[in-house]
């Protein structure tokens, strides 16, 4: 019997964090799949798979070169710790960034390897003016989603 109602309420727990994720889609945009076996905050996660990772990545070391624990600071404390990035997620991303030649790394001390200083390229340029363009409908959704909340809450 308690594994039965165990069942029924990872159902709908299941079913919250996917209502969750998608309150804020963009209209017309095909849905994902929520995460499975993540444990990640719906709000976090759709800000991820909505590529506001890589933007705020490309838009970071747009502003001049910069390395991994760096962004992971300035993207923390721009968010207010609503999207952290921990190095499992920052570093990967990273050399996707650097192999599709969107930014190009070099190390600050190459014979010890230190920190790597990021670059953004002419094709990481363009991707940028692009995910601004992709991003910003999304971005709006959620800001407009959080302010009727806010309004709801508190008059």
């Amino acid at each position: 019997m308690a594994r039965a109602r165990d069942t029924k309420g990872d159902r709908s727990r299941e079913a919250a964090r996917e209502a969750v994720a998608h309150a804020g889609a963009i209209p017309g945009a095909a849905a994902e799949p929520a995460a499975r076996g993540r444990g990640s905050d719906p709000f976090s996660g759709e800000l991820r798979r909505r590529e506001v990772l890589p933007l705020l990545v490309l838009h970071l070391i747009a502003e001049g070169p910069t390395y991994g624990n760096q962004l992971m600071e300035r993207i923390a404390g721009m968010t207010e710790g609503v999207l952290s990035v921990n190095p499992n997620t920052m570093y990967p991303l990273l050399r996707r960034l650097e192999q599709r030649g969107l930014i190009a790394g070099q190390w600050e001390h190459p014979e010890r390897r230190t920190r790597r200083f990021y670059s953004i390229t002419p094709d990481g340029r363009e991707e940028y003016g692009r995910l601004m363009e992709e991003v910003r409908p999304f971005l709006d959704s959620v800001a407009r989603s959080i302010d009727d909340i806010v309004r709801e809450l508190y008059g």
